[in-house]
């Protein structure tokens, strides 16, 4: 049975998370593809790109905007990266936003740390990485594992949360799915969590150099350079990798660990354990900041979280608005662009006035 947690949620695919692949057409030069997509990623990191150092680690991010407009500081979901909403950043800072994306642990071009971290550390790098850019508060969202680390932040620093965007992850408990289910329904997903060989081979390879690593992530339907390819391709010692390790240290990488994370998450490492630590009805008990919901129904989402995300927006009428999504599994923004890109726009307008 294929499990639709693992592979829904964790392995999302960086396929669909190009927002930039069709800007160039669809028809390539396969001889200098890489070339140009070097280049163009280049350009676009100079204008957009940058850099941060913060207690745990250099993180990389990414702007857009006039500094001076209402900021909104976005974290992906796993396996996607910084480039996330790049396809609506236009949008958005034509509305008068300032749109930072941050490359939280192990994706992009933000490390793995050498010392032990949690979702909470990636809320800390935010709040340095606010500091740096001296926003005293900003709206804060995030995607699936990003709307987590959104939770924790508003948690850690509730004063400078204008606003918060919750797409599929960070409203409700990790595990609340997980515990509602029979011991036997449980037991039979537990026992799926066999990464399958494509999936091994997409994210775990080495290759002999960057050019190899990029062409095995580009996709030939798409066309265009698909240059953001290069924001998650790193040299790791004498080779090139992409998500090396990344489902360890998530620990979801098989059944043992997806186990663990279910039923004894304290045997986990922090940063894998940390996701089942955010306790939305307790960080949201007292709200007092507006909050978007953002949930997708259907019979495949591995987040199925409908019937607490209406409870908590009946608890805060005022505060709340929940979009409900139908017929999509997890992935809104990519999904459904411009109505995920109008809700955005009409929140951002009533946290700004």
């Amino acid at each position: 049975m294929r499990s639709v947690l693992l592979f829904s949620f964790l392995f999302l695919s960086v396929v669909i998370s190009n927002p930039l692949m069709a800007q160039h057409g669809i028809k390539t030069d396969q001889a200098n593809l890489y070339t140009r997509a070097k280049s163009d990623y280049l350009e676009f990191e100079q204008i957009h790109g940058g850099y941060v150092q913060t207690d745990h680690v250099k993180m990389h991010y990414l702007s857009w905007g006039n500094p001076k407009d209402t900021p909104l500081i976005w974290s992906h979901g796993s396996l996607s990266h910084s480039y996330e909403l790049a396809n609506i950043a236009k949008l958005l800072t034509d509305g008068g936003y300032y749109l930072i994306a941050v490359d939280y642990y192990g994706h992009g071009k933000t490390p793995i740390p050498e010392k032990e971290v949690s979702l909470y550390n990636s809320a800390d790098d935010i709040a340095v990485l606010m500091d740096s850019l001296q926003l005293d508060r900003a709206v804060i969202g995030g995607f699936s594992r990003g709307g987590y680390i959104a939770a924790a932040f508003y948690q850690s620093y509730p004063e400078r949360v204008r606003g918060l965007i919750l797409e599929d992850g960070g409203s409700v408990a990790f595990n609340s799915y997980n515990h509602r289910m029979s011991e036997e329904s449980l037991h039979l997903k537990i026992e799926s969590m066999t990464p399958e060989k494509g999936v091994v081979n997409n994210y775990e390879a080495s290759f002999a150099d960057e050019k190899a690593a990029y062409q095995s992530l580009y996709d030939q339907s798409m066309g265009g350079t698909q240059f953001e390819l290069l924001n998650i391709v790193r040299q790791q010692g004498d080779h090139w990798v992409t998500y090396a390790g990344l489902s360890d240290f998530f620990y979801m990488k098989d059944e043992k660990q997806f186990r663990d994370l279910v039923l004894k998450p304290n045997h986990a490492p922090l940063y894998g354990a940390s996701i089942t630590m955010v306790q939305p009805k307790i960080i949201f008990r007292n709200l007092h900041v507006p909050m978007l919901i953002l949930d997708p129904v259907s019979d495949h989402d591995p987040m199925p979280f409908e019937k607490e995300n209406i409870a908590l927006a009946m608890k805060f009428p005022k505060l709340i608005k929940r979009v409900e999504y139908p017929g999509i599994e997890h992935n809104i923004h990519y999904e459904q662009p411009e109505q995920f890109s109008k809700e955005l726009i009409k929140f951002l307008e009533m946290v700004k006035k």
